[in-house]
């Protein structure tokens, strides 16, 4: 096995369905999970539900049923979501996992050993939505001088007998940890807004509720129940073996995270992890939104999406590539049905796909879907080659430095050479003009539609598979390291196995008229 790589994405609050916002986190991550597997890495992606705190006892007391049932309902549903679009986890963590309580335990043990926690009475301001507490100065005046969390949440005023954790003892710790480590916190803008906000001095943080009882007890402390966010965090810990054995996977790689939450896991969580005496994980990354045509999505605008009939309408390749190209990574993005049907049909279908079809049946019409021969070579093959070359390299680099859409653009500067050289070189022509100069010609493009599919393969794993299929690559030949395989071709050539009949792998779309 290769050097471990842990990934997880935050685990998704199942007091609703899912959207098409959880659907871009666990796509994203899964892409990132099957690049690293590709490099060879061992790696473990962890996914899951959050499923305690205050938003679950009063959806499932709204909805008359146990909210343990409520939990086992809705977290099958995300695991669905997870399932239908191809994200392959090593682990959908519940935070209900007994395992996960024993962790949670763990490491309030692990905190109160150092000092870091004691009882006192809380007085302030919660959001229940947001399952957080604010400040007054960070509240916010909506209409008719309500007051609002930051995020625009409604918040109430909380007071009861609660843990506390010294935040504030690890303030300096803290800005150390960013100032030392630049990518700790990604992008930049993030990483600026956190240190900002602990620059600002840090309270000590209310980890324990007294008010329901759905949560993990707190140890030796009867009545209490953990501060969501404390349990929540704790699942990469859980995902890692913690507290049983040493983890192999921890420190993870990379939490994948909303901007929204940023907080939570650059703050809190590292300040955890130091009182604990627990490693800290390598970087935290803050994803953007996700807007419907530039708006962001609410229930009251009537415009969430079920990614599932998104997924349905489109193929969950089209819907995987449109989410990973269209959106710079880390920024928000906007995504529409009509923007949707035409990246797809001009990059997806229509340059790549197209490329693999005409050449693959080509090959079966007029070779029998034996592979070509040598023939006359030239220098625009060599060039090509090069070119795919490096355009698959520009993606690998880019999605290395989780720069997505920066990848797949390098990745079709490659498919726009290839289809140029094709209209140049016309096989169709040199088919009865120079038998010889279309082996090559052919032979070239064969060359380069594999190592395209290759580096395209964790983010269209079923279409850029299927095309690899055709062309009679195993899985143990898919890896970055293939991508520069010369031998390749003559290991297939000489296998005596004629290409296999080829069909769509990315077919065009059309407009749905029943889908925004």
């Amino acid at each position: 096995m290769g050097e471990p790589f842990y990934i997880t994405t935050a685990i998704s609050y199942p007091n609703g369905k899912p959207h098409i916002g959880h659907a871009y986190e666990a796509i994203a991550a899964d892409a990132i999970a099957r690049f690293q597997r590709q490099a060879g890495r061992d790696v473990r992606f962890q996914t899951g539900t959050d499923e305690h705190g205050l938003k679950m006892v009063q959806t499932a007391r709204d909805r008359g049923v146990a909210v343990a049932d409520l939990a086992a309902e809705m977290s099958s549903l995300f695991r669905a979501m997870c399932d239908d679009l191809g994200i392959s986890y090593d682990r959908f963590i519940r935070t209900t996992d007994a395992n996960h309580y024993r962790a949670s335990q763990a490491i309030w043990r692990a905190m109160e050993a150092a000092g870091d926690l004691y009882l006192d009475r809380y007085e302030g301001w919660y959001s229940v939505r947001d399952e957080a507490f604010y400040d007054e100065k960070e509240l916010v005046a909506g209409d008719g001088d309500e007051k609002l969390s930051p995020h625009g949440t409604p918040v109430t005023w909380t007071a009861e007998e609660t843990w506390f954790f010294r935040l504030s003892k690890y303030q300096q710790p803290l800005l150390d940890l960013y100032g030392n480590n630049p990518d700790f916190i990604r992008p930049e803008s993030r990483r600026n807004e956190v240190m900002r906000f602990v620059e600002g001095g840090l309270s000590d943080l209310s980890v324990s509720r007294t008010s329901f009882d759905w949560g993990v007890p707190v140890p030796d402390s009867p009545g209490h129940v953990m501060y969501v966010w404390v349990d929540a965090l704790t699942n990469y810990l859980t995902g890692a073996g913690y507290p049983d054995k040493a983890a192999p996977y921890w420190p993870a790689d990379l939490h994948l995270i909303g901007k929204d939450i940023v907080r939570f896991h650059a703050v809190y969580w590292p300040a955890f992890l130091m009182s604990a005496g627990i490693a800290l994980p390598k970087s935290v990354f803050g994803h953007g939104f996700l807007l419907h045509r530039g708006e962001k999505m609410s229930k009251s605008l009537g415009n969430v999406v079920d990614p599932g009939d998104l997924a349905d309408a489109f193929g969950v390749d089209a819907l995987r590539y449109f989410l990973l190209r269209e959106v710079s990574f880390g920024q928000d993005g906007s995504y529409s049905a009509e923007a949707i049907v035409t990246r797809i049909n001009a990059e997806l279908a229509n340059a790549f796909g197209n490329l693999a079809q005409r050449t693959l049946s080509f090959i079966a019409k007029n070779l029998a879907g034996e592979l070509p021969e040598a023939g006359r070579a030239d220098d625009a093959d060599g060039a090509l080659i090069e070119e795919v070359i490096v355009a698959a390299a520009g993606l690998k680099a880019a999605f290395g430095d989780l720069m997505l859409s920066h990848g797949i653009e390098a990745w079709m500067r490659g498919v726009v050479a290839c289809n140029q050289y094709i209209d140049v070189q016309a096989p169709w022509s040199l088919r009865k003009t120079d038998p010889d100069r279309m082996h090559a010609v052919l032979r070239t493009l064969v060359r380069a539609i594999r190592i395209l599919a290759i580096a395209i393969l964790p983010v269209v794993p079923k279409g850029a598979g299927t095309i690899l299929d055709q062309l009679g690559v195993e899985e143990g030949e898919r890896d970055h390291a293939a991508v520069d395989d010369d031998d390749w071709y003559a290991r297939r050539a000489a296998s005596g196995v004629p290409l296999a009949a080829p069909s769509p792998a990315f077919p065009r779309l059309e407009l749905p008229a029943d889908v925004a």
